[in-house]
């Protein structure tokens, strides 16, 4: 069953309309996540508003938000004045023009949603403008109000719905000069790029996410496994840093070094994966029996415990 819809309204295409629901299509609510404690009680830390210089707390109520002009100076701005210039939603995603996908800078993407029929109505609709994204080969661009905010969405097809990605405005991206002005012109020679090609392609493949394992979260996940077991932790040796003196014979190793494992070449090892999230791979809760645990002992017969 597909989780809450973040937003629900309808998706045009001039007078081609149709009833939609938005669904986030990423998540970070698998990953561990820590409180924080108080290092003498192992209390957890509970945070309060206070006046900066009062040190007084501050009831909810009488809090408003200001922008600071100067140091210390504030324009003072209440929800009243904040819901007066608010954007009313439409509840509609306006397709405004079709453009090629190449044409949208990497830069201005921000996060992907997911777009399907709401309801039993709607899905001719839903499917025509699909389609005739899908024929055309383009990305429709139309805009969307989240929380009283308008965005611009990219819309593609994907199956049977369409992926939703809200992109950046110009304002919000950084021009590239600042960073790169200071990059030194660097003449690379044909034998450079003859050897590190060489090394591209005995690299090259094709983008599979599951071959991919988050190697840190496996670590937390092992680091609170020996922790919860009361077993010592040990720190890792970890590898010295070289320098890089001889540019031509550093590629020179590395095609060496590429070419070596494709002798014996050995199964690429699967990431450990939890069919509900990473956090299954922690050990089981006191008190809780894993399911595979409690079968065997449901089916085992029971022993009567002697005095």
């Amino acid at each position: 069953m597909a989780p809450r819809a973040n937003w629900k309204g309808f998706l045009r295409l001039s007078l081609v309309t149709c009833p939609v629901a938005l669904y986030p299509a990423t998540s970070e609510s698998e990953k561990i996540s820590f409180n924080q404690l108080n290092r003498q009680t192992g209390h957890r830390i509970k945070y309060l508003k206070v006046d900066a210089e009062t040190g007084e707390e501050v009831s909810n109520e009488d809090i408003i938000k200001g922008y600071e002009l100067d140091k210390g100076h504030y324009i003072e701005v209440t929800k009243d004045e904040l819901d007066e210039i608010a954007l009313e939603s439409t509840r509609t995603i306006e397709i405004d023009e079709f453009v090629d996908k190449d044409d949208i800078d990497p830069r201005y993407l921000i996060r992907p949603y997911y777009l399907r029929p709401d309801g039993k109505v709607g899905h001719d609709a839903f499917a025509v403008i699909r389609e005739t994204i899908r024929e055309m080969d383009k990305v429709a661009i139309g805009r969307v109000v989240l929380t009283n905010r308008e965005h611009i969405i990219a819309l593609e097809p994907l199956d049977k719905g369409l992926v939703g990605t809200l992109l950046r405005y110009p304002y919000e991206v950084r021009g590239e000069q600042e960073y790169f002005d200071e990059i030194q012109d660097v003449k690379v020679t044909k034998d450079m790029l003859d050897l590190a090609r060489h090394i591209v392609n005995q690299k090259a493949g094709g983008f599979e996410p599951d071959k991919f394992e988050d190697h840190y979260e496996t670590a937390l996940i092992d680091l609170i496994n020996t922790k919860r077991a009361g077993k010592p932790i040990t720190p890792k040796e970890r590898p010295a840093v070289t320098n890089v003196v001889d540019l031509m014979e550093a590629l020179r190793r590395s095609v060496g070094r590429e070419a070596a494992p494709a002798k014996a070449a050995k199964p690429a090892k699967k990431p450990r994966k939890a069919s509900s999230g990473q956090k299954e791979m922690l050990m089981p809760i006191e008190g809780k029996k894993p399911k595979e645990t409690a079968a065997k002992k449901a089916a085992a017969k029971p022993q009567r415990k002697s005095a």
